[in-house]
């Protein structure tokens, strides 16, 4: 895998300061995407163990309230390979960090067993997201008064209450956002 850039400092895409990685590979090709350079698999610098590690560095201060993975499209089969061992050590030596991931793909239909992007590590790396942000971007339903998203049909996802209900559950940063 391969990324555009980490943001180290990140306060735009999900709650307090974050680290932000952009990962490189996305098949969506949504007219008006804001970074088309990273639509390429071979766009950016390779992922590999030194980048974790400065991530995890990135992480550690008290001050930093968690991961955001966006894209590209982190759930590309290829993409989720490689951050779920990502994930897999954030979860183990950073519990206290909240991840927010970034998807065109949508959780309830595409990201489940026989969507068009699941595969074997899907449902693992689901499960060490808490917020996702689904839907692709649409040029046409573009709203920059909304929160965390850049089009109106995206929704913020509790992903552990959806998985625990078995039932999209909307998070409190959608419903307040929206006057519900």
């Amino acid at each position: 895998m391969n990324y555009g850039t980490i943001k180290n400092c990140d306060i735009a895409n999900g709650i307090g300061v974050r680290v932000s990685l952009f990962v490189s590979g996305c098949r969506h090709h949504c007219k008006g995407c804001f970074q088309p350079e990273t639509w390429s698999f071979d766009y950016g610098t390779p992922f590999t163990d030194e980048t974790a590690d400065t991530i995890m560095g990135l992480l550690s201060p008290d001050y930093i309230d968690g991961l955001s993975l966006l894209g590209g499209e982190p759930f590309e089969p290829e993409n989720q390979r490689v951050l779920v061992r990502l994930l897999q050590r954030v979860r183990r030596e950073l519990p206290e960090k909240n991840v927010w991931c970034y998807t065109g793909y949508l959780f309830d239909s595409e990201l489940q067993p026989g969507g068009k992007a699941c595969c074997e590590v899907t449902d693992e790396m689901l499960s060490m997201i808490d917020i996702l942000v689904d839907g692709e971007f649409i040029q046409e339903q573009r709203d920059i008064s909304l929160r965390f998203r850049g089009s109106a049909n995206q929704r913020i996802i509790d992903v552990q209450a959806s998985l625990q209900q078995h039932n999209l559950i909307l998070s409190p940063y959608m419903l307040a956002q929206d006057g519900i």
